[in-house]
């Protein structure tokens, strides 16, 4: 496990505290009209019969885990399956400020911060930024496609609350094909033995499509894991609509076949996944989508509901928590939701301890002390 003790410490007892007590003006419900000219929303359309679905444990007791922050959505790439460089084109060269930045960190306190985008090197003040969340006592994950890494090291410091996540897809030859430009691969590779020769923490964020061999990324891990990165995240993509590319997506079917013994396979690896969402993964356990808890902030405000479906824009995460209906999303609710198993949505219920088994303590432990 590559985050230290004390980290893991802190985030579980923000994790309890909050679950014992919530905000309470979190916890509301106000009614709203979402805006019909926003041509990426789509009217929800249940199916089934809406009755028989369970309410969400936790709906009433909401809190942030994770903020997913995007101070810009420019990109020196075009990945294919991206939704954002498509869905925010019109606000593809706005950025936010730092203060901006700063004051949704200090809105929602979520107690880790993934930079994402677009591509967040390409971001004026980040150091500034890292340095500010890092001085708020935030986890910082600097989400990044690593072209730039090596060349901008030198803005950063080391920190054990600091990582560099780097987006790898499989080898070079396939990574560079899912990202549509030769030479990537290379470059980030290069960027993470910068940043390891630096004393950086660097981990791996891995998406997996149809068409992935899961044979591959065993021999990616295997080459990562002898450049000593500190653990990896793996997850199945979404099927944006944006994309508009079912071919390179997968069912929940399909997910489930894939990732079938995964954590066999997969087991001399570092993962940050937690074993409960893998055990999701792989079909050994079931987990409802808190979409709440990992919450995003772009340019145009808290995207609602969540990081892949964009129904909304509010000015307030308290509004992004009270005027979003959330019982109208997740599996079963909204066919948007129905193929998809994606980390931001179902990490969060596994860190809360929603259908927890009496041997998760074990398995935590032994998880953390890998």
């Amino acid at each position: 496990m590559s985050f230290s003790v004390s980290t893991m410490a802190s985030l579980a007892t923000y994790i309890a505290r909050n679950k014992m007590n919530p905000k309470p003006e979190w916890q509301k419900t106000v009614n709203t009209e979402y805006d019909s000219s926003n041509p990426f929303r789509i009217v929800q359309s249940h199916f089934g019969n809406a009755t028989e679905k369970k309410p969400h444990p936790m709906i009433n007791r909401r809190f942030p885990l994770v903020l997913q922050l995007e101070p810009l959505h420019a990109c020196n790439l075009t990945c294919t399956g991206c939704g954002r460089i498509r869905e925010y084109e019109s606000t593809i060269t706005q950025q936010l400020s730092l203060e901006q930045c700063l004051k949704a960190s200090d809105e929602c306190g979520a107690p880790v911060v993934a930079i994402c985008g677009g591509e967040p090197m390409l971001y004026g003040p980040l150091p500034q930024l890292v340095e500010a969340l890092i001085g708020r006592g935030r986890l910082v994950i600097l989400c990044t496609n690593g072209m730039f890494i090596a060349k901008k090291l030198s803005q950063f410091k080391p920190n054990d609350n600091f990582f560099f996540n780097v987006h790898l897809d499989g080898m070079e030859k396939n990574h560079d094909i899912a990202v549509e430009r030769e030479g990537v691969f290379k470059l980030a590779i290069e960027g993470i033995r910068a940043a390891k020769a630096a004393g950086f923490k660097v981990c791996t964020n891995t998406t997996v499509y149809k068409e992935t061999d899961m044979d591959e990324l065993v021999e990616m891990f295997d080459m990562l894991k002898e450049m000593k990165v500190d653990g990896h995240s793996i997850s199945p993509a979404y099927g944006y609509s944006a994309v508009n590319d079912r071919e390179i997506f997968m069912t929940r079917e399909d997910i489930l076949e894939k990732f079938h013994g995964f954590n066999k396979k997969f087991a001399r690896f570092k993962f940050n996944n937690s074993p409960v969402y893998l055990e999701f993964l792989e079909g050994d356990r079931d987990l409802p989508c808190t979409a709440w808890g990992n919450p995003t902030y772009n340019i145009k405000g808290w995207k609602g509901p969540c990081y892949l479906i964009t129904d909304a824009h509010y000015n307030t995460f308290e509004e992004l928590m009270t005027k979003t209906p959330w019982e109208n999303y997740g599996h079963g609710a909204d066919p948007r939701c129905d193929h998809c198993m994606v980390h931001c949505g179902y990490e969060p219920s596994a860190a809360m301890g929603i259908n927890s088994k009496w041997q998760d303590a074990f398995t935590y432990l032994s998880w953390m002390i890998k």
